[in-house]
C-alpha cells in the first residue's frame, strides 16, 4: 500500500472538517472515494475582525468575546484579538495607485486586547480614545465553533455621538451595504481590515437612485497586511445621494468590511453587510418606539425586482399603507420612508416577490431612528439569514436588552441561553415559541447572580426558520441611545461527507 496516498487522504479529510470540502479523490491507479451521507462537524479555526472604533477622544469601547459551551471536544485552544496596524486610504497607495513598499512586508502581530479562556463564559476588555485600532483575531480548538465578539462604543457628544455596536465579522471577498449615504448631513466611512500577512486589494462601487455613482478613486485600494483602512465614502464621488448602496469586493486577498454611518442630527452607528442577494429578505428587530424607519433596497442583477412589503408584528402581518409594494430597478438604489411603521409594537420587515413575479435577488437594510429633535438616535438593521443551528449576541447587560424573534413561515420553537457572566453568575435557559408570521419581542433571561456582561445564544429546536436581532439600549441624558445586531447562524459547524475508501486499489 502506498503510504503517501494514505497520508494525503488523511490530510484531506482533516481539511474537510475545517472548510466543508465536499468531494474527495484519492491519487493512484483508479483509487476513488465515495461520498456517503454527510455529517456536520465543528470548525477547528475561526477568524474575526473588529473595525477601529475611534474618531472621537470621547469614545469608550467594550469588547466582549464569547464561545458557546458544548461546541466540540479536544483541546480548548486559543481565542485572541490583537491590535492591527491602523492606516489611512492615502497611506495605502501612492499617487500612482501603487502599493507602498512598506505594505509588502509582513506585519508583526499587535498587542493582545482580549483573550478568551474557556467556552461558556465571556471575556471583556475596555479601550478608550480616538486612536484605538482595529482588531484581528483567531480562535482554535474548542473555542473556535461559534466564536463571537461584540464591539460596543459609547460617544456622549459631538458629530459621532451615539451607542455604536457591531458584531465583529469574518473575512470575505464580497460585501453589500444598502442604506449608506453621500448626503451633506452624513459622514459615512467604509472600514476595511485585512487579517492576513500579505496585502489585500479592494474595490468600492457606489450605486445611487439613478445607478452607478461615478468614481475614479474607488478601485485598487490597498489594505496592508494585518492593517485597517477607513475610506470616507463622500470622497469617492462628487455625486450627492441620500440613499447609496456600497459594494466592496477584493481583487486579491480578503478583508472584513463594515460601514460607520454618522448623521449630524441623529448620531451614528455601524451598518453591517446585508445578507447575500436573494429573493426573500427578513429584517428583524424594529423597536416598538421607532419614530422613523427607512427601507433601502438594491437589485444587483440585470432584472428589476418587485417586492411585497409586510410588517410582521406581535399578532401577524400587516401591509404598510401606501407602501405595500416596492419596485427596485436593476442596479439602482430604492429608498422608501416607512415613518413610524411599528406604532408602539415591535416588529420585523418581510420582503417577498410580488405574486407572479420571479424571484429576483435583492439586498436591503433599514435605517431606524428613536426619539425626536435633539434626542434622536439612529441604528441600522441589515437583511439577515436565519438563526439556523445557533447564533449569539455576545454583549448584554443586566438591563437594556430586547431580543426579537421572527418566524416568517411556520411556527417555531427556540432555546435561548443566557451565559455565565464575565465576572460571575450562572447560566439560565428559557424556551420560546414563535408563531408563524409574527415577531416575538422579549426581555431575555439574565444569568442568576450576574456580575459583568453576558452572552445570549439562540438555538432552533423545531418548526420553521427563525430570524433574530438583539437591541441594546443604554439611555444617556434623555437620549434613547441604542444599537441593533442581527443574529445569523454562526457557522460553528460545517457539512462534511462521510467517506468510504477502497484501499485494495492502492496496493504496490
Amino acid at each position: 500500500m502506498k503510504s503517501t496516498s494514505l497520508s494525503l487522504i488523511a490530510g484531506t479529510v482533516a481539511l474537510a472538517a475545517v472548510t466543508g470540502f465536499a468531494a474527495l479523490t484519492a491519487p493512484g491507479d483508479g483509487g476513488t472515494t465515495e461520498a456517503k451521507a454527510a455529517t456536520r462537524l465543528p470548525v477547528e479555526r475561526s477568524s474575526l475582525l473588529c473595525p477601529a472604533p475611534g474618531l472621537s477622544d470621547l469614545a469608550e469601547t467594550t469588547y466582549t468575546s464569547f464561545t458557546p459551551a458544548g461546541g466540540s471536544g479536544g483541546e480548548v485552544g486559543t481565542a485572541e484579538l490583537r491590535q492591527s496596524t491602523s492606516t489611512t486610504a492615502d497611506d495605502a497607495t501612492d499617487k500612482g495607485g501603487n502599493k507602498d513598499k512598506k505594505d509588502k512586508a509582513k506585519a508583526d502581530p499587535g498587542k493582545p486586547v482580549v483573550s478568551l479562556k474557556e467556552p461558556g463564559k465571556p471575556a471583556t476588555a475596555d479601550e478608550s480614545g480616538a486612536d484605538t485600532p482595529a482588531l484581528v483575531g483567531t480562535a482554535t480548538g474548542r473555542l473556535a465553533p461559534g466564536w463571537t465578539t461584540q464591539q460596543t462604543t459609547t460617544v456622549e457628544a459631538g458629530g459621532a455621538r451615539g451607542l455604536l455596536g457591531v458584531s465583529c465579522t469574518g473575512p470575505d471577498t464580497n460585501f453589500w451595504f444598502p442604506a449608506a449615504s453621500t448626503a451633506k448631513s452624513r459622514e459615512d466611512y467604509v472600514h476595511l481590515t485585512n487579517p492576513d500577512d500579505t496585502a489585500a486589494v479592494a474595490d468600492i462601487e457606489l450605486y445611487g437612485p439613478d445607478g452607478t455613482l461615478k468614481s475614479d478613486v474607488g478601485e485598487g485600494i490597498t489594505v496592508p497586511a494585518r492593517s485597517s483602512v477607513p475610506v470616507l465614502i463622500s470622497t469617492l464621488t462628487s455625486e450627492v445621494a441620500e440613499d447609496v448602496t456600497v459594494h466592496v469586493t477584493t481583487r486579491t486577498g480578503r478583508v472584513g468590511a463594515v460601514v460607520r454611518a454618522a448623521d449630524e442630527e441623529a448620531g451614528s452607528d455601524w451598518l453591517a453587510a446585508s445578507a447575500d442577494p436573494t429573493g426573500t429578505l427578513v429584517l428583524p428587530g424594529i423597536p416598538a418606539d421607532a419614530t422613523s424607519v427607512r427601507l433601502v433596497a438594491f437589485a444587483p442583477g440585470d432584472d428589476d425586482a418587485d417586492l411585497t412589503v409586510k410588517l410582521l408584528g406581535k399578532t401577524g402581518a400587516i401591509s404598510p399603507a401606501g407602501h405595500e409594494d416596492l419596485h427596485v430597478k436593476s442596479r439602482m438604489t430604492a429608498g422608501v420612508d416607512l415613518k413610524d411603521i411599528t406604532r408602539g409594537e415591535a416588529g420585523s420587515l418581510l420582503l417577498t416577490p410580488v405574486q407572479g413575479e420571479k424571484d429576483t435577488p435583492v439586498v436591503a437594510a433599514l435605517r431606524v431612528v428613536r426619539g425626536k429633535g435633539d434626542a434622536q438616535e439612529v441604528a441600522y438593521i441589515p437583511a439577515t439569514g436565519p438563526v439556523g443551528a445557533q447564533a449569539t449576541a455576545a454583549d448584554n447587560r443586566a438591563k437594556g436588552s430586547t431580543l426579537s424573534l421572527t418566524a416568517p413561515g411556520a411556527t417555531a420553537t427556540v432555546k435561548v441561553t443566557a451565559s455565565a457572566g464575565s465576572g460571575g453568575g450562572e447560566q439560565t435557559v428559557k424556551t420560546y415559541t414563535v408563531k408563524g408570521g409574527t415577531t416575538l419581542a422579549v426581555t431575555p433571561p439574565v444569568p442568576s447572580g450576574l456580575k459583568g456582561g453576558y452572552a445570549l445564544t439562540v438555538q432552533t429546536q423545531s418548526g420553521g426558520p427563525v430570524h433574530a436581532a438583539r437591541m441594546l439600549a443604554l439611555p444617556q441624558d434623555g437620549i434613547q441611545m441604542f444599537t441593533v445586531q442581527t443574529l445569523p447562524d454562526d457557522d460553528g459547524t460545517v457539512e462534511v461527507p462521510a467517506v468510504e475508501q477502497d484501499l485494495s486499489v492502492l496496493d504496490d
